[in-house]
């Protein structure tokens, strides 16, 4: 009786739950801990999430002390063929995914499930760079981490232990940031021309607007 309970319960659950289309994340400045953690229960929950900027996402402590640790990290290995793993990933981008993925159960149906609705990339690249971009605010650093405290970026502890691609992904990155600003400028003067327009046509619009209103526009 109990299990028909529960199974009917999480039936309910599940399709009540409302998920969103993918949610795109911009990492820059989040503690990798708390985001991960907060990632790897909406992914448990049925939701696509996708990391962009993990080369800017930041770890509490000095970069001496994460490349002490990242060190004793990849003493661990098989003693006899450690061709079979644990395996050491150098990239921002797959560390995250490996953090998350240590986070959702992944030995189980359910874990590989939710681990498969997860994608992360460094920079940010087509086509995320034209969708919208969420934070975390309760895995923000400012939020979280006390001022005065050391920390440092995901990218340069990569670069350190042998990550290639800081420099392209850089490269890439001021590209981006410089085509953005072009079309935000040319969206921003195209909107104080139509105000403009708006303006001028403010008394023949009048009674168009009245009818509109009334209507419920």
């Amino acid at each position: 009786y109990t299990n028909s309970f529960l199974f009917f319960y999480q039936s309910v659950l599940l399709s009540t739950m409302v998920l969103e289309k993918p949610i795109v994340i911009d990492c820059r400045d989040h503690l990798h801990g708390r985001l991960a953690s907060i990632v790897a229960k909406e992914l448990l929950a049925g939701q696509k999430v996708v990391l962009v900027r993990c080369e800017e996402m930041v770890i509490s402590g000095s970069l001496v002390r994460n490349q002490t640790k990242y060190a004793q990290f990849r003493a661990k290995h098989m003693n006899t063929n450690p061709e079979r793993g644990p395996f050491h990933f150098r990239s921002p981008a797959r560390i995250v995914w490996r953090t998350i993925r240590g986070m959702v159960h992944q030995k189980t149906a359910r874990g590989q499930a939710a681990i498969g609705r997860l994608s992360t990339f460094e920079g940010i690249p087509h086509p995320y760079d034209k969708m919208k971009r969420k934070v975390i605010p309760a895995a923000l650093r400012v939020v979280r981490l006390k001022p005065g405290r050391n920390f440092c970026k995901l990218g340069d502890l990569a670069n350190n232990v042998g990550w290639k691609h800081k420099e392209l992904v850089d490269r890439l990155e001021d590209k981006r940031r410089a085509k953005s600003e072009a079309f935000f400028q040319k969206k921003k003067a195209a909107a104080a021309l139509k105000a403009k327009a708006e303006e001028a046509a403010a008394g023949e619009l009048a009674k168009v607007n009245e009818t509109l209103a009334a209507a419920g526009y």
